[in-house]
């Protein structure tokens, strides 16, 4: 669905604004970007966050942890792997590290991705707060992606730097250049020498490398396996290789000198003037290469080799063994003025400051050239923090390799979406330009692949991930209306996938659960731009096969990274259960349904995973350096959240920064014609409704208040106010406006309507009570887990065993299980049973936990009296207390009584029970006194 014409007036403003660096540009940037009309699909429509405002409260407290994290961190450092790519200066910046960084797991293949979360937080808390300062620090990431793909468009340049004589040329770790020498053929005797300051410890990175293949080359590293200098020479590959290696590695961020000079049999290998190593055995020169195809600095032919990082000054080559007091000369100033003189068939003193080229002073003119080891960019618009290659590289997968190609489209969503978030946010029409750029680009590389090629790369684990990137493109795609943006949004379709849902298939048993749950967020919003059914067909379709089969208590879902068979919920928990991520995207994929279809059971997911996991997901202290998220939530017994996962900076720390700035996103939604207001969550905030000039102010302390109150300030205006029942409400839920109650009957699990006409003042009160109740895992009915409300209660112990307990002792009439527990005094929502404490999962803690118990009631009880008699079970796990209590809630005593008779006949009947035992549970009931 295109934008209306005013849209992309706006777009094309914004964006010659951004082009021109006057006033004009800058004023552009001040402003925030409109953002496009919702869907025409959408019959029910979001509030922007600047049009909520959170109130004090648990998730006002968990964000102010987060937006302190916002404020503080160095912006530099998540610029410094882009800045790296494209060999721009970093300005000395340490990149995050973890999993952004050139040393984090498989090698950094993801590293880009953090820094596009992190511009999506910024976005968010900007809106959010009103806060100046994360609109600077997204147009501080802006200008300098903005820098970086300019680089990344044209042919590599000298980036200076001060040298051990004069000025040097540096080659950034991550930028993956080399110099392109031209030497031409090497004589019987020769003397290589350079200066080179290392920055970083990988073994195998070439200071020079001249030689056809990988059979046939010489070369000089910086570091063998064993850490220090090597020169080898070989016609006959690795295996026939006749070297000489150091005795000591060279020092980090230092000016060391290396020489080698080989003549008569002999190889030399000095460091620093003095000769380290010699062989005397050489039966190889440089001429028996011949004319080496390459001559380079800092590049190995050996693929898995690192490229040399770090900086090289004066490079000279000599056609003779220079002697030991010549090299020793070396040390003291630039070859020219030592008795060695220039090299004579090459001398490069580097001392270019721009350009691509270094010019020889040997008298050959072998002017040297600096090249990227990819090349460069397939199109202009690319925009990464590692070369092309990983996208490259996919395309002729067949397998999973992380260590090789890990998540390229991954990552690029992430970067992408933070752009569009930063363009809205800010209004600076470069982040929409490189947005729109990297929807170029994409569509160049993917649409001439054949769509076998696609469907088998989006098949792959994690190389083919590409996450919600199809959801950004069709946001993309409503901002600029370009019909090539569309168009890549349906390249990224996995048929089989869509299919089997779209036909109501299950076929999640062993699948990536975060690689596959926000592609049907995408497919919404494809629908949303096509009209195409079955993209809708299959996300309803897919959220139900989630939603509960697969659903642990606190709303997570998938173990170790993957779901299992649909219902196994005690059988696949463990210490990797619950990924931050897949909570996150489920809660975008059901509030993108809702939408569509007001089914108020995506409004209670939203709000157990939400108030249980994303909550409990944050740690509850600051940290300057670390967003301090959960990766895996683990829910086996005494288990401990570990809120720094991995080094930081993982999926789930970046999807946990983007969860803590939009807490107030699904508080209220609006129709589409503005005739109902839906409160789908009940948080302490205030709501600007411009459309009917109204604010709406929510105050409590939900979840410690049992309901809320809610006031209507401005203009008088008639809506329909839809009030959440949620399903778990079953004790009563209660409206009254302006003092008195209103006509109709909540019904649970759905939504109640008070439609008028409001007024100044109004005030609706909201009374919803909590009962403690059980919620039971699919396959094992005695594993359970504790509800009061909303809020998920585990138990702190440090036992590691499931933790043993009986709640029906002192059930209430309305079966509520609280009566069992105690209070503890001034602690909302913390209670103990048997001495042990059982507290609000969102509290962000330390204290091993238990979400998980083992249900145990070994006799009848009823009213704290025991029968004496062995509760019986029957196969399916199901006890006689069970069965009683299932009729719940009851009236008074004499109801209960009731059950409790019919029960026990059928079950003596049935043989299970001896009828001496059922008298005696009926004399224990009959005795036994009960809370209300």
């Amino acid at each position: 669905m295109a934008p209306p014409l005013s849209r992309r007036a706006l777009l094309q403003s914004a964006v010659l604004a951004a082009a021109v660096p006057g006033a004009a540009g800058a004023a552009a940037t001040r402003a925030t970007a409109a953002p496009p009309p919702p869907p025409r699909s959408w019959t029910v429509q979001p509030f922007a966050l600047d049009e909520v405002a959170l109130g004090d409260g648990i998730f006002a407290a968990k964000r102010r942890l987060m937006l302190d994290y916002a404020r503080g961190y160095d912006v530099e450092r998540l610029l410094q792997v882009f800045r790296a790519n494209a060999n721009l200066p970093t300005g000395g910046a340490v990149s995050p590290g973890g999993w952004e960084g050139l040393d984090g797991e498989a090698n950094g293949n993801l590293r880009g991705h953090y820094p596009g979360h992190f511009m999506t937080m910024l976005a968010q808390a900007h809106a959010g707060t009103g806060d100046p300062l994360h609109a600077d620090r997204l147009r501080t990431m802006i200008g300098a992606l903005t820098e970086v793909r300019e680089a990344l468009r044209h042919d590599p340049a000298v980036l200076s730097t001060e040298g051990r004589f004069g000025r040097a040329t540096e080659q950034l770790r991550g930028s993956y250049q080399y110099v392109d020498l031209a030497v031409g053929a090497l004589p019987r005797a020769v003397t290589f020498s350079a200066w080179v300051r290392p920055g970083h410890d990988g073994a195998w990175a070439r200071v020079l490398d001249f030689g056809d293949d990988t059979t046939r080359y010489l070369y000089l590293a910086a570091r063998n396996a064993a850490g220090v200098p090597r020169f080898a020479l070989t016609t006959g590959g690795p295996g026939a290789e006749q070297g000489i290696d150091g005795t000591a590695p060279l020092p980090l961020e230092r000016w060391s000198h290396l020489a080698v000079t080989i003549a008569d049999g002999t190889g030399t290998l000095y460091v620093d003037g003095t000769a380290v190593a010699r062989n005397t055995a050489m039966t190889l020169t440089p001429a028996d290469l011949g004319t080496p195809a390459h001559h380079w600095l800092g590049r190995s032919r050996f693929a898995a080799d690192p490229v040399f990082a770090g900086a090289f000054d004066e490079f000279n080559v000599w056609s003779r063994a220079l002697t030991a007091a010549e090299i020793g000369a070396l040390q003291d100033g630039p070859a020219a003025g030592t008795p060695a003189g220039r090299g004579d068939l090459a001398s490069y003193d580097f001392e270019e400051t721009g350009g691509g080229t270094f010019s020889d002073a040997s008298g050959r003119g072998g002017t040297a050239t600096l090249r990227r080891t990819w090349g460069g960019p397939s199109h202009p618009g690319f925009l990464a923090a590692y070369p092309e290659t990983q996208f490259i590289e996919l395309e002729s997968m067949t397998g999973s390799d992380y260590h090789r190609v890990w998540a390229p489209y991954y990552t690029a969503h992430k970067i992408l979406r933070g752009l569009l978030d930063a363009y809205l946010a800010t209004g600076d029409g470069r982040a929409l330009d490189l947005a729109s750029g990297m929807g170029d680009w994409m569509h160049s590389r993917l649409a001439p692949l054949p769509d076998a090629v696609r469907q088998r790369m989006w098949g792959i684990f994690s190389s083919g991930e590409y996450g919600g990137i199809v959801e950004a493109i069709c946001d993309l795609h409503a901002l600029t209306g370009r019909a090539e943006h569309l168009a890549l949004a349906r390249l990224f379709d996995l048929d089989r996938l869509i299919d089997a849902c779209a036909a109501d298939t299950d076929v999640l048993d062993g699948l990536h659960a975060n690689q596959h749950i926000p592609i049907f967020t995408g497919l919404v919003r494809l629908y949303d731009e096509t009209g195409e059914e079955r993209y809708l067909t299959a996300a309803r379709n897919f959220w139900r096969m989630v939603v509960p089969v697969r659903m642990y208590g606190i709303g997570g879902t998938s173990t170790g990274e993957f779901w299992r068979a649909r219902g196994v919920i005690a059988g696949t928990l463990g210490d990797t259960t619950a990924e931050t991520c897949c909570a996150y995207n489920m809660l975008k994929l059901s509030r993108t349904l809702f939408f569509h279809d007001q089914d108020p059971a995506y409004m209670d997911y939203y709000e157990r995973a939400l108030y249980n996991q994303v909550l409990g997901s944050k740690q509850d202290r600051a940290d300057a350096e670390k967003p301090l998220v959960t990766y895996f939530i683990g829910l086996t017994p005494g288990h401990v959240r570990d809120y720094t996962p991995k080094q930081g900076t993982t999926c789930c720390e970046g999807t946990g920064m983007e969860s803590a700035t939009k807490y107030q996103d699904s508080v209220y939604f609006k129709a589409s014609d503005g005739s109902a207001l839906y409160v789908n969550l009940y948080s302490p905030s205030t709501l600007t409704w411009a459309e009917h000039g109204v604010t709406v102010t929510q105050r409590t302390d939900f979840p410690r208040e049992q309901g809320t109150t809610l006031t209507v300030t401005g203009a008088t205006a008639a809506f329909a106010l839809r009030l959440r029942v949620p399903s778990w409400a079953t004790a009563g839920f209660r409206v009254t406006v302006n003092g008195r109650a209103a006509e109709g009957a909540p019904v649970p699990g759905n939504y109640f309507s008070v439609a008028r006409t409001w007024r100044d003042g109004d005030t609706v009160r909201i009374d919803m009570p909590f009962r403690l109740r059980v919620e039971r895992a699919l396959d094992d009915p005695g594993l359970q887990t504790l509800f009061l409300g909303p809020v998920n209660l585990v138990a702190r112990d440090p036992a590691t065993s499931y933790l043993e307990f009986g709640l029906y002792g002192n059930a209430a009439l309305s079966g509520d299980l609280l009566p069992s527990l105690a209070p503890v005094p001034g602690r909302p929502l913390h209670h103990t049973l048997d001495g042990v404490e059982f507290a609000p999962f969102f509290e962000g803690t330390e204290d091993p936990t238990h979400a998980y118990l083992r249900r145990v009631e070994p006799t009848v009880v009823f009213g704290t009296v025991d029968s004496g008699v062995t509760n019986p079970t029957r196969d399916n796990g199901t006890t006689l207390l069970d069965e009683v209590w299932a009729g719940a809630p009851f009236d008074d005593k004499g109801t209960l009584l009731t059950r409790v008779r019919s029960v026990v006949a059928a079950w003596v009947s049935e043989g299970r029970l001896p009828r001496a035992d059922g008298q005696a549970v009926l004399r224990t009931a009959q005795r036994a006194l009960y809370v209300p």
